[in-house]
């Protein structure tokens, strides 16, 4: 059984998909693990630590994953990867499949079963391995130094002979994973925080951090949550006064931070332009969702734009901004799944094609897209043809 760790080949990827840590546990497993030299370096790891828990360091790519069972990536492999991989491998990585059919279909005719790791069920025995939470709660916290990088001033209240600095205001927009994260690092760097979310629900974990929570809290908001916890679609009346509180909370802050992103998506906007003009100069708006089309209007992915004075902060792979510490999570994540994949006895790959982890995970095997979400839709017998649909329009 062979495990093969490839060096990522994402300009913007600084993580690494299997530490040594991980890499000494797997082997305990009776793995045979390779890693590509110079996989880690990024993500403070060196060659020769990987080698000291018994890996072998293999020069390319290539090499990393020839004749592995298992490879391990953080990123989707590429096209031109996916012929280095042997049929049947099992690739677990952060697939981003949405909108990205080609990429899926192409990792089905290699021939590789591929899994998604974010696809990980939210129940208790999978939240070892569940990615999104991983990386979003990393990201949450990047995002609030990243905002005191870029602003200009202290972010507690001082009191000193010289006279009295005022608390930087922050708001968070959105109080998932990252957003809550992202409050419990502004209060621990002394800020005041407000922050606001769709579920009632939420308001609790705000005000636990410590934050004051903001919304229209009428009776269609206390009903705005279904059994299962999610937010339910709220009247047009309701967002406009929604909106408009938040409007006149947003000109007093001196931070804002938007975390509303739903996987498979386009991201909401919850930030306008006019919103952005209200703020003082040296204000700092950070946009997590910027990959997905972005929370702030006027957001550019990979950039930090300058809005008349206000920074409007677009960083990708923001989790991946603190490598070091995101590698060793992820790691883990993916070792937390790959080791319920393997018989311990024979010490070998033995998956259980029935397990609700696999169900909810596999996105391609044996030659063929398998996931209910993305399998090809298939066309009714009865459809038109063509050329007849063409005259019927035009009739």
């Amino acid at each position: 059984m062979k495990i093969g760790v490839p060096a990522e080949v994402d300009g913007l990827e600084s993580r690494v998909a299997a530490t040594p840590e991980t890499v000494k546990k797997f082997i305990a497993l009776g793995a045979e693990v390779s890693v590509q030299s110079g996989a880690g370096v990024a993500s403070r790891i060196p060659d020769a630590e990987y080698a000291a828990v018994g890996a072998t360091i293999a020069a390319t790519a290539a090499d990393a994953v020839a004749g592995a069972d298992i490879v391990l990536k953080v990123r989707r492999p590429l096209a031109d990867e996916l012929p280095l991989y042997k049929k049947g491998a099992l690739v677990i990585a952060t697939m981003d499949p949405y909108g990205h059919d080609d990429a899926v279909a192409a990792m089905a005719d290699a021939g590789v079963t591929a899994i998604a790791m974010e696809f990980m069920p939210r129940i208790t025995r999978a939240q070892v391995m569940d990615i999104l939470s991983s990386q979003a709660n990393l990201a949450g916290y990047q995002s609030v130094i990243d905002a005191a990088g870029e602003y200009d001033r202290a972010l507690p209240m001082m009191m000193t002979a010289a006279g009295t600095v005022p608390a930087a205001r922050i708001f968070v927009m959105g109080a998932g994973v990252a957003g809550l994260q992202a409050i419990a690092t502004a209060r621990r760097l002394g800020a005041v925080v407000t922050a606001t979310d769709v579920r009632p629900a939420a308001k609790e974990q705000v005000e636990s951090l410590g934050a004051k929570f903001v919304a229209v809290e009428d009776e269609e908001f206390r009903q705005a949550e279904t059994a299962a916890g999610y937010a339910k679609p709220m009247s047009a009346e309701y967002q406009a006064k929604q909106a408009a509180l938040v409007a006149e909370h947003i000109k007093k802050q001196d931070i804002v931070i938007t975390t509303a992103l739903i996987p498979g998506r386009a991201a909401p906007r919850l930030v306008s332009a006019a919103m952005v003009a209200s703020m003082k100069p040296g204000s700092v708006l950070v946009d997590l969702a910027v990959e997905r089309g972005g929370n702030v209007e006027g957001a550019k992915p990979g950039e930090v734009v300058v809005v008349d004075g206000k920074k409007i902060v677009g960083h990708l792979n923001v989790a991946g901004r603190i490598a070091a510490t995101a590698s060793q999570l992820y790691a883990k994540n993916l070792y937390s799944f790959a080791e319920t994949l393997i018989d311990k006895a024979a010490k070998s790959v033995a998956v259980n094609w029935d397990d609700e982890l696999v169900k909810a995970t596999v996105l391609t095997r044996d030659g063929a897209v398998v996931h209910p979400a993305f399998k090809p839709k298939e066309a009714p017998m009865d459809e038109p043809k063509p050329s007849l649909v063409a005259e019927q329009g035009a009739n």
